[in-house]
């Protein structure tokens, strides 16, 4: 088969356009996938360049002596193995793939048939893979870590809410939870509307005092929520710069507020913050825990699978705003975008149908 791949960590002039033997055939819950689309997300450039540290035996674990990154997909089931039950060959899947197995930067890619559902059928197959890290993502974060309750009197502040997982997690928190209050970060007009239209009820300027700004939207209900990825606020969610936002999230959470992070940062400081005075939780969100410990294996599959009817009712919109083709050179394009810091949601990585294969 025909995949791009990385040996020698670095640049991006170091991915390689291979062809290289065909996967095995899929033994137990595994299904082998024709990879039709596939996205580029942060995680693909840090294992690229051998810098990715959330987990601190990574580089033990993973491929060798090469690596096909991509890390979601979508595409055609080709076989299935023999304790499949629910998919069959010929059904369109989509799926986010084990962080220590091949990815989907290929023409062929096994993967456990328990963390895939079927793809949205209003989802062409670019659309499809730019969905399940981010939204997977998301909902662990926001309704699995930091238990955010439908219908609850909070607000909740995303930082980088113009991001996939930020663009994923407004959706969630507005139409699936209900949250009246989801205040996003952008500091461009371009951002600032595409949070609006992801659902975001305000937008703070990164970029100018964070505290003010929130101060100024004198919210009615308690900042409980904080997430922070790539009013007192009750909930937080931090998506860029954990140790930068950790402190602004501090002063800014109400009592017993959460606040979880999705971006790995050695330099985290909690000491002489009103963390601890507010009683204040702080929660890591990470994709792979699941399939890197090899725990709730069907997890990922639910979650794509409810998903996939939202998605087809309208509930949810899709992220995609760039298409790059199947190709080593259109998978260094792909690259440049997001390391430019100035993508705006997901990067789809599509194969030409015509031709039907990774070139």
């Amino acid at each position: 088969m025909h995949a791009v791949v990385i040996e020698k960590r670095g640049g991006s002039e170091n991915l390689e356009s291979r062809n290289v033997p065909d996967p095995p055939s899929p033994e137990e819950y595994d299904i082998l996938v024709e990879v039709k689309a596939c996205s580029v997300n942060p995680v693909d450039l840090k294992v690229r360049a051998g810098t990715y540290d959330d987990y601190p035996d990574y580089y033990d674990r993973v491929p060798s002596p090469y690596q096909i990154l991509g890390f979601d997909g979508s595409g055609i089931v080709k076989k299935a193995g023999p304790k499949v039950s629910h998919l069959s060959p010929g059904t369109a899947v989509y799926y986010s793939g084990s962080p220590i197995r091949q990815g989907s930067n290929a023409s062929l890619q096994l993967v456990d048939s328990r963390s895939v559902a079927v793809k949205p059928h209003n989802l062409d197959f670019a659309e499809a893979a730019t969905v399940p890290l981010t939204y997977i993502t998301a909902y662990e974060a926001l309704i699995e870590r930091m238990e955010v309750q439908k219908g609850e009197e909070a607000a909740l502040l995303i930082v980088n809410g113009a991001g996939g997982v930020g663009a994923m997690a407004t959706q969630i928190a507005t139409k699936l939870l209900g949250l009246k209050n989801v205040i996003t970060t952008a500091s461009r007009e371009e951002t600032q509307s595409f949070c609006k239209a992801m659902g975001s009820t305000d937008t703070v300027n990164h970029r100018e005092d964070v505290r003010q700004q929130i101060k100024d939207l004198k919210l009615k209900v308690p900042l409980k929520y904080f997430l922070l990825l790539p009013g007192p606020y009750r909930y937080i969610f931090i998506c860029s710069r954990t140790s930068t936002y950790l402190p602004i999230a501090a002063d800014l959470a109400s009592p017993f507020g959460k606040i979880c992070s999705i971006v790995q940062d050695k330099n985290i400081q909690m000491y002489g913050t009103p963390a601890m005075a507010k009683s204040l939780s702080f929660h890591w969100a990470l994709l792979g825990t699941k399939p890197y410990y090899a725990i709730q294996p069907t997890s990922h599959g639910a979650i794509l699978e409810e998903a996939r009817k939202l998605f087809e009712d309208g509930t949810l919109k899709c992220t995609l705003r760039q298409r790059v083709s199947a190709t080593l050179q259109g998978l260094k394009d792909g690259h440049a975008i997001v390391e430019s810091g100035k993508s705006i949601g997901k990067v789809g990585v599509e194969v030409d149908l015509e031709k039907e294969e990774w070139r």
